[in-house]
């Protein structure tokens, strides 16, 4: 049948028409920033519970391995839109902009019939294209009080960034064409640093310690590059991160931050700037007395890097707690609307994120925390509900997906498998076994994280570190879940070693990364 629609949508596309075939889907894609699996209760976290977004898991699909292909903001949005490896699109790290005019799932909506629309972050430097509707973040954006871009014009709203993008989202939802199927890009900034709550959150988990976790004092033996990286949670910057004033931790070096050369006086005085006075009100009152503890007590050394811990985390936590409520409320509304049967909703992020392993925040390696990405995806009328599925899925599938869900063309040169029939019946001939990763930003940039390409199988990881001083990493997972012993000198694993390189080498012919 989709392939029927397929035909007869692309006839009308070259007649220059292009109507709305009625058996087609709504697609409503959420996306976050930064939100690791270890942080949702459908994917077995003990730190909080994601009732909404666990309605995505009970009536539809969790992906139990899903993963990026290079593990920062900005590529990861842009092998999303594309299906296509960073080397390809063009955005390697983030100083690269996105060449807008290349061919994205969206654009291929809209020759189906769709209409277009994507609110929240962007990132990607360029203007949307492809959308009939657009209205993002500038940058990074802020938590309070976003400006944002709406189809060319600056408009500055008042409010909690998560939000405001929620309401943009419903209002372009109620106002699109009724004479068309949707396809809908609803993207938070939350949680991402510098993690600032909604004041309705800001009291949760104040009255308990979130548990270290085993890695958390890593001393990162036989892993050079992680050893190097700039991303260790006691070195977190005192104001930008721990909210406090400059009087507060007078005596107390402000952090490298993994950046020490970033000017964050500057960056947090012009954040906590744009609070109005009621939110700067109930901000003080909050964070207020945790300044004033903080100065009474005078943590160092090790009881500063766990104080630091658990600023982090709660902070982090508590802005997932407004994605997963404001998420609620679109959920609700497809409900009360009668859309829900007929739309697919994606929710995922842009990668995973560190919550305190290997005494990390951030992401951009290769190791699990950061590799991995939640992905759930529900529709009534295809997917059964509560499946999980153990494959390998990467970020580079889901424009193919959508294509296929939709019916319309998936062009040769998309790099993504779709997961149509994981997700219908979860089998897929000739799936892959291994999966490939590339991260490049180094030395610019953030964090200190040395550029490596590796490959992942079900078991084993083996990753190049190309720069100098070359090196390489394997991991056999199984044993070894948190990569904690690097085997790549161990003589008897000579032979897993050779096959793993042959792998790899085969799969960066294939995806085109031989440079």
């Amino acid at each position: 049948m989709y392939k029927i629609i397929a035909l007869f949508a692309l006839a009308l596309t070259m007649a220059g028409s292009t109507p709305w075939v009625p058996e087609q889907p709504n697609i409503l894609f959420i996306m976050s920033d930064d939100h690791a699996q270890q942080a949702i209760s459908s994917y077995g976290s003990t730190l909080i519970e994601t009732p909404n977004i666990d309605r995505l898991a009970k009536e539809g699909a969790l992906f139990e391995n899903s993963f990026v292909t290079n593990s920062i903001c900005a590529p990861s949005r842009a092998v999303l839109l594309t299906g296509k490896y960073s080397h390809i699109n063009g955005v390697r790290d983030n100083r690269d902009t996105f060449d807008g005019s290349q061919p994205t799932f969206p654009k291929l909506l809209q020759q189906a019939g769709y209409h277009t629309a994507i609110v929240g972050k962007w990132h990607l430097k360029t203007a949307p294209t492809g959308f009939d509707y657009w209205n993002v973040l500038i940058g990074q954006g802020q938590y309070y009080n976003p400006r944002m871009i709406e189809m060319g014009d600056t408009v500055q709203y008042s409010g909690y960034a998560t939000t405001v993008t929620t309401d943009i989202a419903l209002k372009a939802l109620k106002n699109r064409p009724k004479d068309k199927p949707f396809c809908l890009l609803y993207q938070h900034k939350a949680p991402h640093r510098n993690f600032m709550p909604e004041p309705q959150y800001f009291s949760a988990y104040s009255e308990e310690d979130i548990p270290l976790p085993p890695t958390f004092y890593d001393d990162y033996k036989g892993r050079p590059a992680a050893e190097e990286a700039d991303m260790r949670v006691a070195d977190m910057y005192m104001g930008f991160d721990m909210k406090l004033s400059p009087k507060d931790y007078e005596g107390y070096p402000e952090g490298s931050g993994g950046n020490a050369d970033f000017d964050v006086s500057e960056s947090w005085r012009n954040t906590i700037g744009g609070l109005n006075d009621k939110q700067r009100k109930e901000w003080d009152e909050f964070y207020g007395p945790v300044r004033r503890e903080f100065r009474e007590k005078q943590p160092r050394g090790k009881a500063l890097t766990e104080w630091k811990f658990q600023r982090y985390i709660k902070d982090y936590l508590r802005c997932i707690l407004s994605v997963d409520a404001q998420i609620g409320r679109v959920l609700n509304y497809l409900d009360e609307s009668g859309l829900a049967e007929n739309t697919i909703v994606v929710y995922t992020s842009d990668q995973g994120f560190y919550l305190g392993e290997h005494g990390w925040y951030d992401k951009r390696f290769m190791y699990e925390e950061s590799l991995r990405t939640p992905l759930l995806v529900r529709f009534p009328k295809a997917i059964p509900a509560g499946s999980r599925i153990p494959q390998m899925a990467l970020n580079l599938d889901l424009a193919p997906t959508l294509l296929a869900f939709a019916g319309a063309p998936i062009p040769e040169d998309m790099q993504g498998r779709s997961m149509k029939p994981l997700l219908e019946n979860g089998k897929a001939r000739g799936w892959r076994k291994a999966l490939y990763y590339h991260y490049y930003e180094y030395p610019h940039g953030w964090h200190r994280v040395r550029p490596h390409y590796g490959i992942r199988t079900g078991r084993y990881k083996l990753i190049h570190f190309y720069n100098e001083p070359d090196y390489w990493e394997l991991y056999d997972l199984e044993k070894d879940p948190n990569e904690l012993n690097n085997l790549y000198e161990k003589p008897q694993y000579g032979k897993r070693i050779k096959k793993l390189k042959r792998q790899l080498e085969e799969l960066r012919v294939q995806y085109g990364d031989e440079a």
